[in-house]
């Protein structure tokens, strides 16, 4: 019997995962990983903050997919196969121990991202895969049982399509640069999310179906009186949501000099980011700085403070929860007068503080990336894959794993698991089980 031949094109998350899966399942099999870039896993170097966010310490699969606005019902079944009690095994055994913090997120105890990168290029030198840096796919052909098939070839340069004609046989023919073109007989496309050029261009060049790419998981872009100067200050628990929308969030947020970020925003970014794309990310997000605390109630422990704190300057002594520098802000913007005391305030300024505070509006005028990390939602439309395989049902022998999918996860490790898990079952299946 010829010797099974599985190319993994992209040297990511999940295109590492399944090229050492594969090898590992079948130690017979030629394996070789294809990345157009000199840099593997970038992606994975630079996330978390240079630490790496593995995965999240939620192990019931129905609970872990509640965070997956795109693709959960499909990552159901298959995170009963891998999903991260399976992660954090995977890594213990090639000598790495995960942390879970008080979020439940989880990072390697060195909080270096190095050390995954590190571990998922030992393993896959370990189990004997390939890895080809600068070699970029220009071509992937399927064989047509029947011998002359024409065969469509997406061009990731061009992004355009091309003909070419297919000898019979079996398998793929993957074309690259100077005229180079090899025969394999399963490929694993895992070339990550629509961020430049060549990404999706192969998969819609055999057929399938690319739901629009969109940014998910970004930064709300706001000037603003009450935040400039604020940068880096964090609220632990606000309560966001984009108004006249459903989208409603709970959780820390931080000031950047764009305007607002953290889990807070970035979990309505993920959970809105079609609706937001299509309103060209113009539009009005309303923050209570007191999290889930009612506004009735806001107004009523601003209230007391003309009590308890009666001769303090308003600016100098807000409410708890909210830092000292922020609150001065929010004074100002409600219109207190300076050097007022808090015995002095009336009612009506009570109620500009509470809004303030409970409803504030900030007009949002664009979006950019969470740091270096970037996330999108769309790819190949979840219906034209087999999950059971992760295989192609328009083109049996291609395998599909991690963002190329339209599946996407909100901030805290969901997006490396749904890599990781779709890596390990497109690489198993690829080796031919």
């Amino acid at each position: 019997m010829a010797t099974r031949r599985i190319i993994v094109i992209g040297g990511g998350a999940a295109g590492f995962f399944a090229a050492i899966t594969a090898a590992e399942t079948n130690p017979a099999a030629v394996v070789e990983l294809w990345e157009a870039t000199a840099q593997p896993l970038a992606k994975v170097r630079v996330s978390g903050g240079g630490r790496c966010n593995v995965t999240h310490a939620c192990f019931e699969p129905r609970e872990l997919v509640k965070h997956y606005p795109r693709g959960g019902r499909e990552l159901l079944g298959l995170l009963h196969t891998f999903g991260p009690r399976e992660t954090v095994a995977w890594f213990a055994t090639r000598g790495v121990t995960l942390k879970t913090e008080g979020d439940g997120r989880m990072f390697p105890v060195t909080d270096d991202s190095a050390t995954i990168v590190t571990c998922l290029r030992e393993a896959a030198a370990r189990a004997g895969v390939r890895v080809r840096e600068r070699t970029a796919v220009s071509g992937l052909v399927r064989r047509d049982e029947t011998g002359r098939a024409r065969a469509r070839m997406a061009d990731c340069h061009l992004m355009g399509d091309t003909w070419a004609e297919a000898d019979a046989g079996g398998g793929w023919v993957v074309s690259g640069g100077e005229g180079m073109a090899e025969e394999w007989d399963a490929v694993v496309l895992a070339t990550g999310g629509a961020r430049g050029a060549g990404r999706v261009p192969l998969a819609a060049g055999l057929g399938h179906t690319i739901e629009a790419p969109v940014p998910s998981l970004f930064t709300f872009k706001i000037e603003d009186a009450r935040l400039m100067g604020l940068a880096g200050l964090s609220v632990p628990c606000a309560a966001t949501q984009v108004l006249g929308t459903k989208l409603r969030e709970t959780g820390p947020v931080l000031v950047t000099h764009w305007g607002l970020s953290g889990p807070g925003i970035l979990k309505l970014s993920a959970w809105g980011a079609r609706e937001l794309a299509a309103q060209d990310y113009r539009f009005e997000v309303g923050v209570n700085w007191r999290g889930e605390m009612r506004v009735e109630e806001v107004r009523a422990r601003l209230a007391g403070l003309r009590t308890s704190a009666a001769r303090r300057q308003v600016a100098g002594a807000g409410p708890e929860g909210v830092p000292a520098r922020l609150w001065e802000r929010l004074a100002a913007a409600a219109g207190t007068p300076a050097g007022a005391t808090w015995s002095g305030v009336s009612n009506e300024l009570i109620q500009a503080l509470t809004t303030q505070v409970a409803a504030g509006v900030f007009a949002v005028s664009g979006q950019s990336t969470n740091k270096e990390e970037f996330v999108t939602c769309g790819g190949v439309r979840l219906r034209e894959v087999d999950f059971r395989r992760m295989e192609s049902r328009l083109a049996p022998g291609l395998f599909l794993a991690g963002e190329v999918l339209d599946i996407d996860g909100v901030t805290g490790g969901f997006n490396f698991q749904a890599a990781w898990t779709t890596g390990f079952l497109a690489g198993r299946a690829a080796a031919g089980c």
